[in-house]
């Protein structure tokens, strides 16, 4: 016959509801706190969901996130343009341009997996989450509602010292350099022109 084993400790009677009391009364001590919302705003954690944003110059038009999506709530647009050589001689090449991108929060479930496969850092978390609306239909997000929401995304922590700048930074100088190189060249290009016009004669002047 083998021996029965042998009870580690017993228990005294009663243990449990004792542990439950003491948690009572730890609790009744402790002053309650009553949060304002809405006059107060919750103070939200860092990696809070709240609703999408998108930051449209780093989207490629790869349709990750909306073939990803298990709700099918993502709809992407876009037409193909062709981009002439960079230098003569080159060929051709051709991009997608973003036309439509809209996301349904009414069917979204919050997964996080179109943010975490985007391979260019198109789409970000905001901790924003008052967006209700009287009507269904007003919860499907156009770029243009969505885009808005990046500013209400909080900014990423502090890198290490001699770390990689963020991708999406990077990409919004080039944007804003491109921009401004532009409306420069533009303004050059007006000023040149005024300038000839009046260097020309009038036809009263000529002899």
């Amino acid at each position: 016959m083998t021996a029965s084993p042998q009870p580690s400790g017993r228990r005294i009677p009663g243990s449990g509801l004792a542990k439950g009391l003491a948690v009572t009364l730890r609790t009744m001590t402790k002053k309650t706190v009553t949060a304002q919302y809405p006059d107060v705003q919750p103070d939200l954690p860092p990696r809070s969901r709240g609703v999408i944003g998108l930051f449209e110059e780093n989207c490629t038009v790869c349709m990750l996130c909306a073939r990803e999506c298990p709700d099918w709530c993502i709809y992407i647009d876009s037409h193909k343009e062709t981009v002439p050589p960079a230098a003569p001689g080159g060929r051709e090449r051709s991009r997608n341009v973003l036309d439509r991108f809209a996301i349904d929060f009414s069917l979204c479930m919050y997964c996080g997996i179109c943010i975490e496969v985007c391979p260019f850092d198109a789409l970000f978390w905001s901790p924003e989450f008052e967006y209700a609306e009287t009507d269904i239909r007003d919860l499907t997000h156009e770029r243009d509602k969505l885009r808005a929401w990046m500013w209400t995304v909080p900014a990423p922590p502090a890198l290490v010292p001699g770390a990689e700048e963020p991708k999406e930074y990077v990409a919004a100088r080039k944007s804003a350099d491109r921009a401004a190189a532009q409306q420069a060249a533009e303004a050059a290009a007006a000023a040149e022109a005024a300038r000839t016009e009046s260097a020309q004669p009038e036809d009263g002047d000529a002899r």
